[in-house]
């Protein structure tokens, strides 16, 4: 194969009315519309990379103009130059000189930032012919320690400590892939919880679940302290209580209240509390995690970089990794906390609210099973139902567990005819809902 140069990228506002349903509701953001800043790498030989990063609806035009922005750094170079050094890669993003004042490492930046990173992933894998889980699985920690950047994070993890994760981990690894290939990748779901359904919809919704061997589920919490508990029994006699639930806040409450109300919520025999407080106060997780004990604590969708969870590790202020494919700047990003929390022996169960979340972090669990920790113990994928038809290559669940994936890239390909539809604010999807509320107004008047 020639060359392969990036000639051009595209980027789309893509968005999906989730809100109408109520999908994806929690206590603190109660109508999103899951939406996505989506690029497209297009290069000389009619090879494409997609990447996206997750948002909620209003503000993604913002993810958009970032991802224009640091286009221009993967633009006329060839894929080689990049996968070669992918940390200097990495820092050609976050280290832009005016541009890092708005970051650095956090917020519409580093979003962005990942996006892009995914993007160059999933045209690599491409062009290997081989799933991302794959690629990554068969690189020789060599390879894989120089996609990581050590840099603010070698107090806490030496890449001689990684070498020896990576390489530790070297023996059984064709044992494991063929336990993947046949088993999968063990799930839970949250889709029988979001905060906005109805009881009757709860219940409906864990008896399907059940049914199609579901045993381990999510419920949205941070209401009203006697409503909360009331929905969590009414799961609890759904799914019975030999099935494992978890229970998630969403940040909405201070440290001292966050404390108060996973002890009362401890009536559910929760296997962890998720997001109980704001997501930047470390030692406030710290302090939940110690007087809230035994109750499990886990969060990481929305920590923004490398460095804080590191310090989540080092302050113990954690039971559970929640890493997000795009939230830190991709796939080089969770490289070095998949490898952090190894060293500090954290289970990572990657956060997938969202849409493309669980298409991307299947391939991250898969390569944390093969070359890091080894283990699915303790380990699950968040799964949640909702989108994946608009994926050319969609999640694969049975059993309650992610089939693996098999077509080369990392799976977050969508649909043209998804792209022309939801872009917004053009898209047909768009036009039809502005329609209608123009009629609503009209009628009203």
């Amino acid at each position: 194969m020639s060359e392969i140069i990036i000639t051009d990228i595209r980027v789309i506002d893509l968005r999906f009315p989730t809100s109408r349903e109520s999908i994806g509701s929690d206590a603190v953001n109660k109508d999103p519309d899951y939406s996505a800043a989506y690029c497209i790498l297009e290069t000389n030989t009619g090879l494409e990379g997609h990447g996206l990063t997750f948002t909620l609806g209003r503000g993604t035009e913002l993810c958009v103009m970032a991802l224009e922005y640091l286009g221009h750094v993967v633009k006329g170079r060839s894929l080689a130059s990049l996968t070669e050094d992918m940390v200097g890669f990495s820092r050609a993003l976050t280290d832009e000189s005016q541009f890092r004042w708005l970051g650095p490492e956090k917020g519409v930046i580093h979003l962005a930032a990942g996006a892009l990173i995914n993007a160059v992933w999933d045209l690599y894998a491409r062009a290997e012919k081989k799933p991302l889980w794959r690629l990554l699985a068969g690189m020789e920690p060599k390879q894989i320690l120089s996609a990581v950047d050590f840099r603010y994070i070698d107090d806490a993890l030496k890449p001689e400590e990684a070498r020896e994760i990576l390489e530790a981990a070297q023996a059984g690894k064709a044992e494991r892939i063929a336990v993947l290939e046949r088993d999968g990748y063990p799930a839970y779901t949250t889709s029988v919880g979001w905060y906005g359904f109805s009881d009757e919809k709860i219940r409906r919704l864990c008896h399907e679940a059940l049914a199609d061997g579901w045993t381990r589920f999510k419920l949205k919490v941070g209401g009203d302290p006697v409503n909360d508990l009331r929905r969590g029994r009414i799961v609890r006699e759904e799914i019975g209580w030999t099935n494992k639930l978890m229970v998630d806040a969403n940040q909405k409450w201070g440290v001292e209240e966050a404390i108060q109300r996973t002890r009362e919520l401890a009536a559910l025999d929760p296997w962890w509390m998720e997001e109980p407080t704001n997501p930047d106060d470390i030692l406030g997780h710290a302090r939940i995690r110690a007087e809230a004990a035994p109750i499990r604590i886990a969060t990481g969708e929305h920590c923004h970089n490398r460095v804080m969870f590191k310090q989540f590790f080092q302050a113990k202020a954690i039971d559970v990794c929640q890493i997000d494919s795009c939230r830190v700047a991709g796939v080089n990003e969770n490289l070095a906390i998949l490898l952090m929390a190894a060293k500090f022996k954290v289970p990572v169960c990657p956060h997938a609210g969202g849409v493309g979340l669980c298409e991307y972090v299947q391939h991250l669990s898969a390569f944390d099973f093969v070359s890091v920790s080894a283990t699915m113990e303790d380990r699950v994928i968040e799964y949640v139902g909702h989108l994946h038809e608009h994926f050319v290559d969609p999640v694969r669940i049975r059993r309650g567990r992610y089939l693996m994936p098999e077509m080369p890239g990392y799976s977050i390909e969508i649909r043209a005819e998804s792209l022309q539809r939801y872009r917004f604010p053009e898209g047909e999807a768009w036009r039809a809902e502005e329609a209608q509320e123009t009629a609503i107004a009209e009628s009203a008047h």
